[in-house]
């Protein structure tokens, strides 16, 4: 299956919804798809894309750069579609991006229950860097 890589546009808002209730399922109150989307429309253009194939969106990654620093958002495929390089393909689009833009260092979250989401960074040369992240809801 042919993929492209794009970045996100307007007409594509209802498509990446949906699909990002269909990957990230049950999402906590303060996770809402929809107010997310509409807040991280200031995201530059080139570091929001979306992968089109089969004439759908199939996976998304957004990312956000605070100098230096780069943090990844939003990285997930249709599960149907899933291992076939279209995460593999979006991370390393954004990742070109960042560093293009001066870009040094780049970080994300995941949950430590998610095994085989740590394996699929670790293959793309990511590491567990020893961290805990606190919050604190406002």
């Amino acid at each position: 299956m042919k993929i492209s890589v794009r970045p996100f546009t307007e007409e594509d808002y209802d498509s990446v919804i949906t699909l990002w209730e269909k990957i990230f399922p049950g999402a906590l109150p303060h996770n809402n798809p929809a107010r997310d989307l509409r807040t991280r429309r200031e995201v530059p253009s080139e570091l929001f894309l979306v992968a089109i194939g089969e004439g759908r969106i199939l996976g998304t990654v957004m990312a956000g750069l605070d100098g230096q620093q780069g943090w990844v958002y939003y990285l997930g495929v249709d599960p149907s579609f899933r291992r076939q390089g279209i995460g593999t393909s979006l991370m390393k689009r954004v990742e070109a991006r960042l560093r293009e833009m001066g870009c040094l260092e780049l970080h994300l979250q995941i949950w430590a229950s998610k095994a085989e989401v740590q394996a699929f960074y670790e293959n793309l040369g990511y590491v567990s860097e020893g961290r805990q992240t606190m919050g604190k809801r406002l």
